[in-house]
C-alpha cells in the first residue's frame, strides 16, 4: 500500500488506515476477541499501518483489545488515541486540563502496551481550557517521549491555528465522506495553509455509503446509529439517493459503492488519510481495494455536481452531540 505523509514533522502512514472503535463498541454486539485480533493481524499484513483508537471507547477496552493485537508488531504501525472525555460517575466529561492529559495517557500506555503514542489526538475541544494550554502540555509530552505527534478532533479553523501557533498539529481528525463535507469550508483551506494533515472517520458514513442499509434496517442497544437523525427509517429511506448515485459510478469501474466513497475520499487532497472501519475480513480487503481506484478530472467533476444536487435528510449528530463538537 502506498504512503501519506501527515503533517510538517511527516508522520508516514498508509494511505488508508483502521478505524478500531467498532472492533468491540457502539457498533453492536462485540465480536469474539480473538476474530478481531486476526483482523487487526490481516489489515497490517495488507499494508495498513494507521490504528485509531480512543481512551473512550469502551470506556478503555478498546485499547484493551488493540494493545494486545498489536503486541508484538509495534515496529511495524502508527497507534493514534485520543484524550480529553473522561469518566466522571458513568458520564462522559470533557476535560483537557493538563492534569486529566496527564492520566490519560499513563492509562492509554498501558493498555496500548507501548512507551509512546504515535499520534495523540485531543477527543473534544475543552471550552473551559484554553487551547493554547492544552498545546503546551501537548509539548510537554512530545518532549517527554511519551507522544509523537499531536492532532485535534472534530475542531474549528479557529482552534486549529491557536493550537498550531504553540505546538505543531500533524493531523486534525473530523467526520468527512461524500454526505457529510462542511469541513470543507474553512477547516481544508487551514489545514492545507499550515500543512496538518486530516483523518476522515466515518468515511463510509457509519456504513450506509455501503449500499447495504436500507430503510428495514434495525439498530440495537450498542450501535449508536439508532440514534443520529441520519439512521431514523424515514432518512434511510430518503437518503437511498446517494446510494443510487454511488452504485451507477460503480458500475462504470467494475467497483462497490464503498470502494467509490472512499477512493473519492482519497481523491480530494494528497494529506488526506481516512480511517475505515469494519469486522468482517472480507471488506478490509474491499476498503484496501479502493486505494487502486483513479478518478479523472471529468468524472471527480461530474461526481461532485450530481452529489451537490441532493439533499441529504437528517443531521449527522443529535443535538447533545452536537454541542461536544466545533463544527
Amino acid at each position: 500500500m502506498k504512503k501519506r505523509v501527515l503533517g510538517k514533522e511527516k508522520l508516514e502512514v498508509s494511505e488508508i488506515g483502521f478505524g478500531c472503535m467498532g472492533l468491540n463498541y457502539h457498533r453492536g454486539p462485540a465480536k469474539d476477541k480473538n476474530e478481531m485480533i486476526s483482523l487487526v493481524h490481516l489489515a497490517i499484513d495488507q499494508g495498513v499501518t494507521l490504528f485509531d483508537t480512543a481512551e473512550v471507547y469502551g470506556p478503555y477496552s478498546n485499547e484493551e483489545l488493540v494493545g494486545e493485537a498489536l503486541s508484538g508488531r509495534r515496529d511495524k504501525v502508527k497507534i493514534a488515541t485520543k484524550c480529553g472525555i473522561r469518566i466522571g460517575d458513568g458520564e462522559q466529561v470533557i476535560d483537557s486540563s493538563a492534569g486529566s492529559i496527564r492520566k490519560s495517557i499513563e492509562g492509554s500506555l498501558r493498555r496500548l502496551r507501548t512507551e509512546y503514542v504515535d499520534l495523540y489526538y485531543v477527543h473534544r475541544i475543552d471550552p473551559h481550557t484554553p487551547i493554547e494550554e492544552v498545546a503546551l502540555t501537548m509539548q510537554t509530552l512530545k518532549k517527554e517521549g511519551k507522544i509523537k505527534h499531536w492532532g485535534l478532533s472534530e475542531a474549528s479553523a479557529d482552534t486549529i491555528r491557536r493550537a498550531h501557533s504553540v505546538e505543531p498539529l500533524a493531523a486534525v481528525e473530523s467526520e468527512y465522506s461524500l454526505w457529510w463535507r462542511k469541513v470543507e469550508a474553512e477547516v481544508f483551506p487551514t489545514l492545507e495553509e499550515l500543512e496538518i494533515g486530516f483523518v476522515p472517520y466515518s468515511p463510509l458514513g457509519r456504513g450506509f455509503l455501503t449500499g447495504t442499509i436500507n430503510k428495514n434496517a434495525t439498530f440495537g442497544d450498542n450501535d449508536n446509529r439508532a440514534s443520529l437523525p441520519r439512521f431514523t427509517r424515514e432518512a434511510l429511506e430518503a437518503n437511498q439517493t446517494v446510494v443510487h448515485l454511488l452504485k451507477e459510478i460503480a458500475s462504470t469501474k467494475n467497483a462497490t459503492p464503498a470502494q467509490i466513497a472512499l477512493a473519492w475520499t482519497l481523491a480530494q487532497k494528497s494529506w488526506i488519510v481516512p480511517i475505515p472501519g469494519t469486522t468482517r475480513p472480507e471488506r478490509l480487503k474491499e476498503n484496501i481495494s479502493s486505494a487502486c481506484i483513479s478518478f479523472s478530472k471529468d468524472e471527480l467533476n461530474h461526481l461532485d455536481k450530481e452529489i451537490r444536487k441532493i439533499n441529504v435528510m437528517g443531521d449527522r449528530y443529535d443535538e447533545s452531540e452536537k454541542k461536544r463538537t466545533g463544527l
